[in-house]
């Protein structure tokens, strides 16, 4: 920070101005939370955000979250103040078509975004997966004489953000992992889209956060001598910590200042000229940067560079020291991953009882953990439920950060978008486990996901009719075809132990989006591979699981996960009427839209008509598959609370009844 406080006086005007005037210029936006809060990012940005301009990317950067998205102009302003690959012009095309200036920040588009943010709270919970990451990586690789991974958590949080649920159930769990290197500046200016907070929002944030566990500051958010002290007592603390900074959203506006009407729109021309006037800048002038600002801000790209180069040469000596640890350090941080997966992955034999596939799901992550030592995971509250333990592996606690077993409680959102925190800050690849019918609480930080094109991993357990008593409540009917519907989200559904096995290798390798295991509560028999297709088509989304009798296909049965062997029943009592069946294992939908047209020609010949498809969840997306002439075989109803095979013989989902159906078609 300068040490000139007109220049610094100058460079938070600017920050201000860049921003009203970007979202004049798209005539829409937000302008009040940026120039609210522009003293407090120029003081954090200037004296103790540690990073590289030039190296967005750099591991041991601190990390900074704009939880309250929609003020993105205030970090587009610092973005291209300080030196990144963000150009004035970019600025002036803020909401444009093919811009890096979206509305909302969004990660991989535009530099130095970490993550995308807009749906309040996201960020918030983001930020705590994040700051376990590092711990993690801190506790894992650093020496007593040479230290790798020593970085902070950064995050600009609004009311909005504190109202939000995800925001409660994040914080809880950070105060009680006692993530030190998390620091929450809270944008506490009172206004909401409606009006003032007073309206719905009387919360004792202050008391609430120290009931969490967190180190809770209040402080003029408009004087930097405030801001700077607290900064510096945030990172002492050994708990999280929030700085409630008390600031006028729309800060320096004559008319405006202080109401909701700075949040959400432009403040027009008129109102911009008599603001800049009462911040000293020249009225007419629009997207002005004075040239010592610029000099004064760019200041980061010399001092980034610097320190990674400090770094850097303090990874060479730990690399000549340590060889080993520095072997595995680069392969954490570049998420390199086994080449002998055919040694690695467990083969199952084949058994007519089998095992459900929450079960060999389990089996296969403890034999996947001791080749690939950075897989972390853990469950909301479910792990002996969802099989996500890792055997002989310490658990993350406030006092054991090189465990890798995570305990996140009933918090599945947050627990989701920690795991999109983990996965973003890199080092580390996580997975996090629940019911399939509570994918509802993860949805909005699996969108995130996969929007972003985060590698997190989910698995879902107990995935439909199939864990019976509990009922309609738990038996989730349309989550399959909702979150199929998502763009860039991976669902695999296993029929045995070693599609399960083939699933997780999938999951592990993509890197351009959420990967979801879809598995049973209710054992599946492990089919004999010598008679069937080899599991390794399970890479390619779906397979020919069991050729047709004859030279002609009569029908295809087209089934995923626990329906795969009602299609083989069903299939051999058609086979003993004569006709010709060819059944099809279709574990991961995305894959095999993937695959060439050629591959998906060999697997389901357009000359064939007559296709049934059996899952026993909604059967919306399934007429892509089975075609106009086709039928599908699901539930587009809630379920019942019976044992599971009386709700399967309940919804017609048997042998007997969907080879009856096709009589209908064939006849």
């Amino acid at each position: 920070m300068s040490s000139n406080k007109n220049l610094a006086i100058k460079c938070v005007n600017t920050i201000r101005t860049l921003s009203m005037d970007a979202v004049q210029a798209a005539n829409s936006g937000h302008p009040g939370m940026p120039m609210g809060m522009a003293d407090v990012a120029y003081v954090l940005w200037t004296e103790f955000l540690k990073h590289n301009p030039q190296n967005p990317n750099w591991f041991d950067r601190d990390r900074f979250i704009l939880s309250a998205g929609h003020g993105s102009m205030l970090l587009y302003s610092l973005l291209h103040l300080t030196g990144y690959d963000l150009s004035l012009e970019e600025l002036k095309n803020f909401r444009q078509l093919g811009s890096k200036t979206p509305g909302h920040p969004e990660f991989g588009h535009t530099p130095g975004v970490e993550t995308t943010t807009g749906p309040l709270g996201q960020g918030f919970g983001t930020g705590v997966g994040m700051a376990m990451a590092e711990a993690f990586m801190a506790k894992t690789f650093n020496k007593n004489d040479l230290t790798l991974v020593d970085h902070y958590t950064y995050a600009i949080v609004s009311d909005g953000d504190l109202m939000e649920g995800i925001s409660h159930e994040a914080a809880s769990l950070a105060g009680h992992l006692k993530l030190s290197k998390l620091i929450y500046l809270y944008d506490s200016n009172r206004i909401s889209i409606d009006g003032s907070t007073d309206l719905s929002f009387t919360d004792d944030s202050k008391k609430r956060f120290e009931a969490y566990g967190w180190d809770v500051q209040v402080i003029d958010g408009h004087n930097h001598n405030e801001i700077k002290q607290a900064l510096k007592n945030a990172q002492k603390t050994n708990t999280p910590s929030l700085i409630e900074c008390k600031t006028k959203i729309g800060y320096g506006s004559p008319n405006k200042e202080g109401t909701s009407d700075s949040h959400g729109a432009p403040l027009g021309h008129d109102e911009i000229k008599l603001t800049k006037d009462r911040l000293g800048v020249d009225p007419d002038a629009v997207f002005h940067i004075p040239d010592e600002v610029l000099e004064e801000m760019r200041k980061a790209v010399e001092r980034g560079a610097e320190l990674e180069v400090s770094w850097k040469n303090t990874l060479s000596d730990y690399e000549k020291v340590y060889p080993v640890d520095g072997v595995a350090f680069k392969r954490f941080v570049s998420r390199t991953l086994p080449k002998d997966w055919d040694d690695i992955l467990p083969v199952f034999d084949a058994d007519a009882k089998g095992m459900a596939t929450r079960k060999s799901s389990g089996l296969v992550i403890n034999e996947l953990a001791k080749h690939i030592h950075n897989l972390v995971g853990g469950s909301a509250d479910l792990t002996g439920s969802n099989n996500t333990y890792l055997d002989g592996i310490d658990v993350f606690t406030s006092s054991k950060r090189s465990g890798r077993n995570l305990y996140y409680g009933v918090r599945e959102h947050a627990m989701a978008a920690a795991m999109n925190g983990m996965a973003l800050h890199g080092g580390v690849i996580p997975f996090g486990g629940t019911f399939l019918v509570f994918s509802d609480y993860n949805k909005p930080a699996i969108r995130i996901a996969a929007l972003s094109q985060i590698p997190s991993i989910f698995v879902f357990t107990h995935d439909s009719i199939g864990l019976g008593e509990d009922g309609p409540t738990h038996q989730p009917i349309e989550h399959l075809a909702a979150l199929r519907a998502t763009p860039n989200v991976k669902v695999f559904r296993p029929a045995d132990a070693n599609e399960t096995a083939y699933c997780w290798k999938a999951a592990i390798k993509s890197v351009d989006g959420p990967s979801l295991l879809v598995l049973t509560r209710q054992g599946l028999p492990t089919l004999d591979r010598s008679v069937f297709g080899d599991a390794n088509g399970t890479e390619n989304g779906a397979y020919i699981l069991k050729k047709e009798s004859k030279e002609s296909i009569d029908l295809i049965l087209i089934a995923t996960g626990s329906e795969v062997h009602i299609a083989l029943e069903t299939a051999t009592k058609l086979e003993a009427e004569g006709y010709s069946i060819r059944v099809v294992s279709m574990p991961c939908v995305e894959l095999f839209e993937k695959t060439s047209a050629d591959y998906r020609e060999s697997v389901l010949p357009k000359s064939v008509k007559n296709r049934i498809s059996i899952e026993a969840g909604a059967t919306y997306g399934w007429h892509k598959w089975v075609g106009s002439e086709g039928i599908t075989v699901g539930i587009d109803q809630f379920g019942v609370s019976a044992p599971y095979q009386q709700a399967y013989e309940h919804f017609g989902i048997t042998p007997e009844k969907i080879a009856s159906k096709a009589m209908e078609l064939l006849n």
